[in-house]
Order: structure tokens, then sequence, then C-alpha cells
């Protein structure tokens, strides 16, 4: 991600002195991956928390100092205070949702679980990260979909980067156990079936 971020850092530097074209960029750099992260977290309410999000971002980007990856980590750490806010309001478990298709073709763990994950459509990746412990949840969003490292992701979450790593990869090794589980390709097992070995 180094061209990416050199890119994004260089766009947000502009933006902080004015240039609004340079904050378009950004957004448009940023936004699919914290779109991902948010459809994980609150479901189909993640535009509205996006917007919420963005609103903040704006407001305090003066503020920011880092480069690109730091830019990426920030405006996570914002989207995912909206979510858990937005998430009290309503008094509800986060609930997946569709995201584009090349939002999950980030670079993540180089391991089984993460090449498992790889078969799933972007749906169906999703529905599982969603059905993770909320810790395990918002440890792989923040690295397959936004695209964290470790430090970074443990920022965001107030972890130690040990701790992501090892959130990380016990959801990877839950969902890859969960699709080498299913009979169905891609992991999900249809409505109406149970799983292989058990009856119809």
């Amino acid at each position: 991600m180094g061209a990416y971020d050199a890119e994004l850092g260089a766009a947000v530097e502009r933006a902080q002195q004015g240039d609004e074209d340079a904050f378009a960029r950004a957004y448009r750099l940023v936004q699919p991956g914290l779109l991902g992260l948010l459809r994980g977290l609150v479901g189909d309410d993640a535009e509205d928390v996006a917007s919420d999000a963005w609103l903040e971002i704006a407001r305090d980007l003066g503020r920011f100092r880092g480069d690109g990856a730091g830019f990426r980590g920030w405006t996570a750490t914002i989207a995912r205070h909206r979510a858990l806010d937005h998430l009290r309001r309503q008094q509800r478990r986060p609930r997946p949702s569709l995201v584009e298709q090349d939002l999950l073709e980030l670079p993540h763990p180089d391991d089984t679980a993460a090449a498992a994950m790889e078969s799933l459509s972007t749906e169906q990746a999703l529905a599982l990260i969603g059905s993770l412990p909320r810790e395990q949840a918002e440890a792989v969003l923040l690295k397959v979909v936004v695209g964290l490292d470790g430090p970074a992701a443990g920022r965001v979450l107030g972890k130690r980067p040990g701790a992501v790593r090892s959130a990380v990869h016990r959801g990877l090794r839950r969902l890859a156990g969960r699709v080498a589980r299913s009979g169905v390709p891609g992991g999900e097992t249809p409505a109406g079936q149970r799983e292989p070995g058990g009856e119809r």
C-alpha cells in the first residue's frame, strides 16, 4: 500500500491547506475501506454513519498530523466511534451487509485461514465476519477491509498490536473452520438445509 498511502498523504497535506479537490481525492481513496468497515459494524446504516464520520473528519482535518497510513487509521477511529454511538442509540447488535467486491482484495495475513476467506463472495464473507465475537470482527475488518497494519489497528481499537494480531488470527481461524465445515461452495449453507452430517 506504499504508493496508495503516498498519494493519500499528499492529498491530505494539500487538503489541509484548503485544496478542495485534494480533499475530494482523499475522500475517494479512503471511503471504500471506511464504508466496508461500517457495513461490517452497522449494516445498512453504514452510509448515514459514514456521512457523520466525514463531517467530523472535515471539521478536525487541520488537527490531523501524520502520513497516508496514519490518516487511514485516524479516519477508521472516527468512523468506529460514530458506529458505536449509532449502535448504542439503536440498542442493537451489528449486522452484516453488502460491500463492493474489490474491498476484500486488500492485503491480509498470508495463512490458510485467509486463503479460505478468499474463496467467499463479499456478501458471504461479511456475513461470516459479522457472526464473530465483536473483538474479532472489528480486528478482521480493520485488517482485511480497511487494510491497517497491527499497530494502526491497535490504535483504532485501543489495544496492543499483539492483541489485535491474536484477535485477527482467532477470527480468521474460526471463519476458516466454518468454511471447511460447510458443504456449499463459498461457505454458506442454503436456507432450509443443515450443516453437512445433519438431517434435512
